[in-house]
């Protein structure tokens, strides 16, 4: 994928889902990986010609799982990549250096509360949350009012299955949503149209190498659970079968959820608040 379709598809998720105003601040949550990184280069890109003028900034939450005692970084060795404890975030920053985006490592010791103290054994949960904690209080003080995460096509129709296969629920991954707890925060999703196999295209076609994460998990699952990891994966390889058979299923899956009949549905939720399509008969039957 060349840098003209890149910016192409951000901006068109961009306009179609008004995620940008003139005058935001956007932080953008670095994990050092192939979404987060090519992100970063699309928004940068971005800026220099959207009629909305916007300012960037990018943050990286450090788990601190380096200063994990040698008992507990073998422990968990099967959970934490090889080359965790040498957690490099230079090549990040020359990047940075390279796009003229400020660069902020956010150091914390969520490796050493969730492994040493607490000595949690399902420990993903906690771990997205403290990490979500610690880039919203980040890019609070940066002044930022949103944050970018590196979410594309791909992690929407997944989470669509996923989430009808095992969770017996229809719901997607917004394009944006405001913060439950930081007052004034939102959170976009500027890649919800590229396609993963075209951000593996533009690493490839620009032979870039990026960092791996110290935690295997949060490559393979976007919400950070052990469990989901698999089933995702299973996800994946469900998607790419039905696609050998109909190549328009990924955008039929993406689509069901723009096209959703409420009076062919039996219960929804809004607001929190369940309802039902008796409601409605009912009243029907009054008239």
């Amino acid at each position: 994928m060349k840098l003209q379709r890149l910016l192409s598809l951000t901006r068109q998720a961009v306009d179609d889902y008004r995620l940008i105003q003139s005058g935001d601040k956007i932080a953008i949550g670095i994990s050092g990986g192939k979404d987060s990184l090519t992100l970063l280069y699309a928004l940068q890109g971005l800026r220099r010609f959207y009629p909305e003028p916007f300012e960037l900034c990018a943050i990286t939450v450090d788990l601190g799982f380096q200063a994990l005692s040698p008992e507990v970084s073998n422990r968990l060795s099967p959970t934490l990549s090889s080359d965790a404890a040498a957690f490099d975030l230079k090549p990040v920053q020359e990047l940075c250096d390279e796009l003229n985006v400020p660069y902020t490592v956010v150091p914390t010791e969520i490796g050493k509360i969730l492994f040493e103290i607490r000595q949690e054994s399902n420990p993903c949960a906690l771990c997205a949350k403290m990490r979500k904690g610690a880039l919203n209080e980040a890019a609070l003080k940066l002044g930022c009012n949103k944050i970018a995460l590196g979410h594309h096509y791909d992690d929407v129709i997944e989470t669509i299955l996923m989430g009808m296969l095992y969770g017996g629920q229809v719901q997607t991954m917004m394009p944006k949503l405001h913060s439950t707890n930081f007052e004034g925060m939102e959170l976009i999703r500027p890649m919800y149209l590229i396609r993963e196999n075209e951000i593996k295209r533009w690493r490839d076609y620009n032979d870039l190498h990026f960092i791996q994460c110290a935690c295997k998990f949060t490559d393979t699952c976007t919400s950070c659970n052990p469990d989901n990891a698999s089933k995702r994966q299973e996800i994946k390889n469900m998607i790419k079968q039905m696609s050998k058979i109909n190549p328009q299923v990924e955008s039929n899956i993406f689509k069901s959820v723009e096209n959703v009949n409420l009076d062919t549905v039996i219960a929804f939720k809004k607001d929190g608040v369940k309802h039902n399509f008796l409601e409605k008969y009912k009243n029907k039957e009054k008239e």
